[in-house]
């Protein structure tokens, strides 16, 4: 994988009062090297749901859908993979249960990446690198040098996460393989009439991601 890891975050996507499906839609047509679904205050039927909804325009696309903290829904969706953070279910876990899955573990510091590597999963995603506003309770920044160095040591793929746009994609591309990005995929003036700048805001930025500056 190299490029755009794109995240479909509910919470804020509901906040612009945008269609999580219609725009997991216009995302896929980017084809972006990955598509996460995350919907933290959703039941568990609700998040089936929608990945089943979302898993088809990604296949069509050929882009890998990954659920977030489910292994059991994104086995039951026919997802391709599923990303743990620190306090889910660990990979060796998830292996036992769903080999099929490809598997990614969040890392906020260099012990973790440590940990994580260990475990040797699909990838690992390390940060925040640059301040953001996705999260209510971010983890400490831990800088473009870090992530170069972790980029660096890792024998897996990473993915830099956290205030990564357009602005700040030639520096993380050329820090590691991948960019994961969540707010930066929606233009302020997208609205559903018109989903298309969204399209075209993915696209820009998995080249930029992609491209070894």
């Amino acid at each position: 994988m190299r490029g755009l890891y794109a995240i479909v975050d509910v919470t804020t996507v509901l906040r612009r009062r945008l269609s999580v499906l219609e725009v997991a839609a216009a995302i896929a047509r980017a084809r972006p090297a990955a598509l996460q679904l995350r919907a933290k205050d959703l039941s568990p039927r609700e998040v089936l749901q929608l990945l089943r909804a979302i898993h088809p325009l990604c296949r069509d696309s050929g882009v890998p859908l990954f659920a977030n903290d489910r292994p059991d829904l994104a086995v039951l969706a026919g997802c391709e993979g599923v990303h743990v953070g620190q306090d889910d279910v660990p990979v060796e876990l998830v292996r036992r249960v769903a080999p099929s899955l490809r598997i990614g573990v969040s890392t906020h510091t260099l012990d973790q990446v440590e940990r994580a590597l260990l475990a040797r999963p699909d990838y690992v995603a390390f940060g925040p690198v640059f301040e953001t506003r996705s999260k209510a309770q971010p983890d400490q920044v831990v800088g473009l040098d870090v992530l170069s160095a972790v980029g660096a040591r890792s024998p897996l793929p990473v993915v830099a996460i956290g205030g990564v746009d357009l602005d700040r994609a030639r520096d993380v591309a050329r820090a590691t393989q991948l960019g994961a990005a969540i707010a930066a995929l929606l233009p302020d003036d997208v609205g559903n009439d018109d989903l298309a700048p969204i399209t075209e805001r993915a696209r820009a930025l998995h080249i930029a991601l992609a491209t070894p500056w």
